[in-house]
Order: C-alpha cells, then sequence, then structure tokens
C-alpha cells in the first residue's frame, strides 16, 4: 500500500533546496520595497489541513497556531508596522462544537501567555491589541489580554491587532452605538461626524486601514473581517492550507502587491 505520507515528505525534502533559490530569487525582487504599511491575515484551513492528515480538528488549529508565531517574526523582519489577525470569529466562539471551541480558547490562552514573554514584542516594541467582543471569551482570557495590552501600551513601533471573538458588522454596530452615546452625552456633534471621526471609534482606532490582506486556503471572501477597514485594501487569495503557508507564499503576496496600481477608488 502507497504511503502518502512518506511520499510528501520525500518530495518536500527533494523541493527543499529548490525552494530555498526560489525564495532567494523573491527576496531579490521585493527587497526595495515598497512593504505595506497594514497587513491583514485571515490564516484559514487549519480544520482541512488536518482532515487531510487524518488528525483531530483541534491539530490544525494547533499548527496553525505555531505558523501564525513564524510568519509574524517575518512580517516584522521586512518592518512592517501593523498587522490584524483573524483568531476567531464571532462565529468561531459561539457555533463551532463545544470541544472545537475550548481548544480554540486553550490556544488563545496559550499564544496571549506567550506574547508576555516573546523577545520581538519587546524587540521591536509591539503594542498588542485584542479586538472584538470579549464578553464571548473566559474571563482569564480577558484578563491575559488585559495585561498584555497594559505591558505593551507604551510601545510605538509597531502594532499587533488579535481579532479575538471577532465579527466586522458587530464593530461597526458598536461604533455607531458608541457615536450615538457621545452625541447623547454632548461630547460629538451630528454635523462633525465624517469617515476620519467614525474610524476613530472602531475598533482598531486610529490605526491605518490595511494596505493588504492575506487569505489563505483558496477561500475568494472576507468573511466578516474588517468590513469598513477593507474598503480599499488589496486583497490577495493564497491556496495554500495555513499551517502550509511558507515564506515564499508571504513574499509571493508582497511581490503581488508591489504589482498593483492603487487607485483608492479614483
Amino acid at each position: 500500500m502507497i504511503n502518502k505520507r512518506r511520499i510528501f515528505e520525500l518530495m518536500n525534502k527533494i523541493l527543499k533546496p529548490i525552494y530555498k533559490i526560489y525564495e532567494k530569487w523573491l527576496w531579490l525582487q521585493i527587497k526595495n520595497g515598497p512593504f505595506p504599511v497594514h497587513i491583514g491575515i485571515i490564516p484559514d484551513g487549519n480544520r482541512r489541513w488536518a482532515k487531510s492528515r487524518n488528525l483531530a480538528t483541534w491539530k490544525g488549529h494547533e499548527i496553525g497556531y505555531e505558523r501564525i508565531k513564524e510568519v509574524l517574526k517575518w512580517i516584522w523582519d521586512l518592518g512592517i508596522k501593523a498587522v490584524t489577525v483573524y483568531a476567531m470569529s464571532t462565529e468561531n466562539c459561539t457555533k463551532r462544537p463545544p470541544i472545537e471551541r475550548e481548544k480554540l480558547f486553550e490556544i488563545a490562552r496559550k499564544g496571549l501567555k506567550e506574547l508576555m514573554t516573546n523577545k520581538d514584542i519587546f524587540k521591536y516594541k509591539v503594542k498588542v491589541r485584542v479586538i472584538g467582543n470579549l464578553e464571548l471569551v473566559p474571563p482569564d482570557i480577558r484578563e491575559l489580554a488585559k495585561k498584555i495590552e497594559e505591558a505593551t501600551s507604551n510601545h510605538d513601533e509597531r502594532v499587533l491587532n488579535i481579532a479575538l471573538c471577532y465579527g466586522g458588522r458587530q464593530e461597526i454596530i458598536d461604533a455607531v452605538k458608541r457615536i450615538a452615546h457621545d452625541v447623547k452625552e454632548g461630547r460629538l456633534s451630528p454635523e462633525s461626524i465624517n469617515e476620519e471621526v467614525f474610524a476613530k471609534y472602531l475598533y482598531t482606532g486610529n490605526l491605518p486601514d490595511p494596505d493588504l490582506v492575506i487569505r489563505t486556503s483558496g477561500e475568494v471572501r472576507i468573511s466578516n473581517f474588517l468590513l469598513w477597514q477593507l474598503a480599499y485594501s488589496e486583497l490577495y487569495f493564497c491556496e495554500a492550507y495555513w499551517p502550509e503557508f511558507r515564506k515564499i507564499d508571504f513574499w509571493r503576496a508582497i511581490r503581488s502587491y508591489q504589482h498593483r496600481e492603487r487607485r483608492f477608488g479614483q
């Protein structure tokens, strides 16, 4: 019987030197920029990756988390100032089977703890923010989010947004509620409300909108991610499942971004 996993491992071993050459070739194409200021990431395909290998669903999320850590390093090494990672959607927090949801929360818990001691967070002065409907997460995760935000509050070089139990429509509704409250309290006049003012009430605050959004797994949709902020973002869809996302995939996305003419609706 053919061992498909063994064949896959052998092919990777054979192709590894070729990937290294291709990686260097890609770097020569992109190294002079321009690079995005803000990248959004929809790390899709963890469950399908696990299923394709007859692994438990949670294993895909676990490997996906390890890949996120690696990709963040690539992003910071390029000098990119901001990244927003779609860690868990509102639906992940409310509609996934309880066992899978708890595994996702375990990974979120682990990730926030690791950020507290992550040398790159302090080396690159990364301000960490956890955005989304945190009422849907366990209290200890809310406390961990608060601690990492406080620990990095004075960092001013880079920003990492972790979208947890996040939904773009809910973000807009929450912004409208906050604006309505400030108008009622006399802190804001209806006449002064414009796009710039509205954006300040979003979870992302004063952060520039994403220049580039990368989604893996071959799905061509944004799935309720940063609906307001993505108005003029460049979108890049990659066929690889997130756990298989490689540096060459990331650099291809950057190359694609560099080749596009951004018109911002003009």
